[in-house]
């Protein structure tokens, strides 16, 4: 599945995760183990069950920690390492240390203690959001008054990270076409994905079974305890508010002012996930193809050209790179395909702000052949750099998700009797997208988790921000899960993009702002543009 955090609210934000997909990693929350059929019974469903109250005897060790800050290199930030058990169920098996980062409160005014934040995912470095952005880019009054903080989850970045490729490996993984024409390039595929995942198996060991959001959520607990605030505050967006909410349940007495930006449903299958997100894409693209026939550089299209037939022209575009790639100018010799193609348009619906350098990459690739614009916004979504440097993105988001939920196919006849629902929710991206949810099916750790709903009973007023267009998280979960907590607002953006703070909305803003500074949450039923 396609989720997406960022470094900077809201476009391909660098340390950006899309989340996104090589064999498009697009199962990103599709997992191993046995494939869902169905969207479930939501009402039938277990909630999360909060953890006791009291501390483990076996956990005080970890809780009664006190971090040694020091100086991390980027001026005005500290950093620290954290423990955590490695395995909840087994606290005296070994450790796993955390990398955490603070920009302590600028202003004069009372302390308000610890805000966390988290970009989402999973698989993005929260250490690198905070200092490349929310540490200096959130308001100024919110950072007077707050600690800003962050962590890297297990397995991310700069805590242990999750190794699986080398990176001309993951070069080919992500040229992988996801749109196999026969049984040759289904095997293909299929070959790729167990690749991927028999070298995470081997390359991370023990640390791929205990990389679960549940443990993620734990650990924030931990920290919690070790920063010395009583309740937690926590900003997350994307997958941080799928982590955010499973806090707010098992520790619902412990939760502070917590807002959650572009909301995951719980409820929901691995599969019925991914197929809410194809429909999401194709909303963003249909906004997307209705703008850019008003522009006079739209390649796709021109006055009057229907939204449908700039998505034909699309696909037919994607076809004859399918059968010839194009020079992109790459310095290592890649040239532009259906794959990465298709990567750098997605990547762009993530924000209206990039559609001007989607309508100058398609201009390129279509009329001159120089696949170099498309390539950019494909290298960006996999956080990779010149010489096949990748970050861990890639690795550490399918090993969360592979963990989290069963996944959404076994094999390569499921995907095929599920095309039909996935072309009918994007003719664009509808087929690709259901072949990238596969790669799971494949992978060496059983599934710890499954479906269910979040109540957190007793939690503090919690904030729930769903956009009306978000291609990625669509608003139905956040209404979903604005349901489902009983101390829920929900806060709504009208409008295109993934999530919303910090995006342009001074509604939205305010809004935000006021409840992290004063605790008052948005009136019920709110609504901005």
């Amino acid at each position: 599945m396609y989720l997406r955090r960022s470094s900077r609210p809201c476009r391909p934000r660098t340390a950006a995760v899309l989340l996104t997909a090589a064999a498009l990693l697009v199962s990103a929350c599709s997992s191993g183990g046995s494939a869902d059929t169905a969207t479930g019974d939501h009402a039938a469903q277990a909630a999360l069950a909060a953890l006791p109250q009291s501390t483990p005897s076996a956990l005080t060790p970890y809780y009664g920690q006190k971090l040694s800050w020091r100086s991390c290199g980027v001026p005005g930030f500290q950093c620290a390492t954290m423990k955590a058990p490695l395995d909840y169920a087994r606290p005296g098996a070994g450790d796993v240390r955390l990398a955490v980062a603070r920009k302590k409160a600028t202003g004069k005014g009372k302390p308000l203690g610890s805000l966390l934040v988290n970009p989402g995912g999973p698989g993005g470095s929260a250490v690198g959001y905070l200092q490349q952005y929310a540490g200096i880019g959130y308001p100024a009054s919110v950072r007077a008054r707050y600690d800003m903080v962050a962590v890297d989850p297990r397995g991310v970045a700069r805590s242990e990270p999750v190794e699986c490729l080398d990176g001309r490996q993951m070069d080919a993984y992500t040229e992988t076409d996801n749109t196999p024409d026969d049984r040759k390039e289904t095997g293909q595929l299929v070959a790729a994905d167990k690749k991927f995942a028999n070298g995470c198996g081997r390359r991370s060991g023990k640390l791929l079974q205990h990389v679960s959001t549940v443990e993620a959520a734990r650990d924030m607990d931990i920290l919690r305890s070790a920063l010395g605030d009583a309740k937690l505050t926590y900003v997350g967006a994307s997958y941080g508010t799928f982590l955010g909410a499973t806090y707010a349940g098992l520790f619902p007495d412990r939760v502070g002012r917590m807002v959650l930006d572009g909301a995951m449903d719980p409820t929901l299958t691995s599969r019925q996930m991914n197929l809410d997100q194809t429909a999401g894409f194709e909303t963003a693209f249909q906004s997307f193809a209705k703008d850019c026939v008003r522009q006079p550089d739209c390649p796709l299209g021109h006055k009057g050209t229907s939204p449908a037939q700039v998505g034909r022209n699309l696909s037919a575009f994607f076809r004859k790179l399918d059968a010839h790639p194009i020079p992109a100018g790459d310095a290592d010799g890649r040239k532009l395909g259906e794959a990465l193609a298709t990567t750098g348009v997605i990547a762009a619906m993530y924000d209206e702000s990039s559609w001007g350098q989607l309508r100058e990459g398609l201009t390129s690739a279509m009329k001159e052949h120089d696949g170099a614009g498309l390539l950019v916004l494909s290298d960006s979504y996999y956080e990779r750099e010149a010489g096949a440097r990748y970050s861990n993105l890639m690795f550490a988001n399918a090993a969360v998700n592979c963990l989290d939920l069963p996944g959404a196919f076994t094999g390569p006849g499921d995907v095929q009797k599920a095309l039909p629902a996935f072309e009918k929710a994007s003719p664009v991206f509808g087929e690709g997208l259901a072949w990238a949810a596969l790669n799971c099916a494949y992978w060496p750790v059983k599934p710890t988790g499954a479906p269910h709903r979040i109540e957190a009973k007793g939690a503090a007023p919690i904030v729930v921000v769903g956009t009306t267009r978000d291609p990625a998280t669509p608003y139905r979960w956040a209404q979903s899960l604005s349901r489902q907590l009983t101390s829920a607002r929900l806060l709504t953006y009208v409008g295109d993009g993934h999530t919303a703070y910090g995006r342009g909305s001074n509604c939205i803003d305010s809004a935000i702002d006021t409840y992290l500074l004063h605790g008052t949450p948005p009136t019920k039923g709110k609504r901005c543009s």
